[in-house]
């Protein structure tokens, strides 16, 4: 057994006040965006708290103090001189323009669902390991969205369908696209956005998400190419030229059932487009070098292996399986051919054929 060393808890504790600091500050960030405090220091300049406080309409003294924690935290900038306070550039990117590809601020969601959820964690971990998805707390839906959408609206029409073996091409000119466990349809409205004469169907066995997909395909004006319907991975029929699974494979109860299942519905010359997040090969790997390892296997163990464990079959797939499970998952399921055709700090963009 390892001796005591005081150096070392010095070190250690010093490794756990950075991550209270980064979870307090998950919160503020919420409820910056909760508040709309970033959106009303968006592009003003320097502002008093009185100022940030009266364009938000919110309680100044409380302003002043999450403003302040917000500096100490090195998401908006002070100048002592002036008592004032300025949003940058960059960081109204990720925290105050939900049409920027680095917004982020609405993904901490999710991490507040983990502490509203805790006592339903623990059940599963003391009970059969099972918590379905809908049974989370409604911040977790929204949060998730939000955490994937950007990257969607980002990359998945200008970079990642670009990737895949004439995809890009054949939706251009007009193709059938199943976006299986779709949930608030980020994915759907993107890629029909994008390719016009192609129809897309969202399917989710999480009856709000649907309701919420169909809402956002309206606002996106492209309810009339998208059609969403409440049902599970191995409920759709006939066959279809693009069959998608964004960032949730891994948290099905039987992957491999339901890659059979999306083979046996995909037409010959047909492409499964799998959107997982990023691991590498192996755990020893990958809690070494993977800089999202610590993030994402904790989310995995609280919602992604959770779900998996309460449907059929129960595989417990996990977040972080990686390019070697997720191949065998997909050549059992009869699939001949499988590539990681790109990826992102968070995502592996898969393509899978016949």
């Amino acid at each position: 057994m390892e001796t005591f060393s005081e150096e070392r808890l010095g070190e250690f504790m010093g490794t756990m006040a950075g991550y209270m600091t980064g979870g307090a500050l998950c919160f503020s960030v919420l409820l910056g965006d909760e508040l709309g405090i970033y959106r009303a220091m968006a592009g003003a300049g320097s502002l008093s708290a009185d100022d940030v406080a009266k364009r938000s309409d919110c309680n100044v003294r409380l302003v002043r103090e999450w403003l302040d924690g917000q500096v100490a935290g090195g998401l908006v900038n002070y100048e002592p001189a002036s008592d004032s306070y300025e949003l940058s550039a960059e960081a109204a990117m990720a925290l105050a323009d939900d049409s920027s590809p680095a917004f982020v601020a609405r993904g901490m969601n999710a991490f507040a669902s983990l502490f509203m959820d805790i006592e339903k964690i623990k059940s599963a971990y003391q009970g059969d390991g099972g918590l379905s998805w809908g049974d989370h707390h409604k911040c977790l839906f929204n949060g998730t969205e939000w955490f994937f959408r950007t990257g969607y609206r980002a990359s998945l029409a200008t970079q990642w369908i670009p990737a895949l073996d004439g995809v890009d091409d054949k939706l251009r000119k007009g193709a059938k696209v199943a976006d299986v466990g779709c949930g608030h349809g980020a994915s759907v409205v993107v890629m029909a956005e994008a390719y016009p004469k192609s129809k897309f169907w969202g399917f989710d066995f999480h009856a709000p998400s649907i309701k919420t997909s169909k809402a956002r395909a309206s606002d996106a004006g492209v309810a009339k190419q998208t059609k969403f319907k409440v049902a599970t991975s191995k409920d759709y029929e006939g066959t279809i030229d693009l069959i998608s699974f964004f960032d949730c494979l891994h948290d099905m109860g039987d992957p491999l059932g339901i890659a059979r299942y999306a083979r046996e519905h995909l037409e010959d010359d047909g492409t499964v487009l799998l959107v997982e997040p990023f691991a590498l090969e192996n755990r020893v790997q990958n809690i070494s070098e993977n800089p999202m390892a610590a993030l994402l296997y904790t989310a995995s163990s609280a919602i992604c292996t959770p779900n998996s464990l309460s449907q059929e079959v129960g595989l417990g797939l996990g977040a972080q399986a990686g390019p070697g499970k997720l191949r065998e998952v997909m050549s059992d399921a009869g699939f001949s051919r499988f590539r990681v055709a790109a990826e992102t700090p968070l995502n592996l963009i898969i393509e899978a054929r016949p």
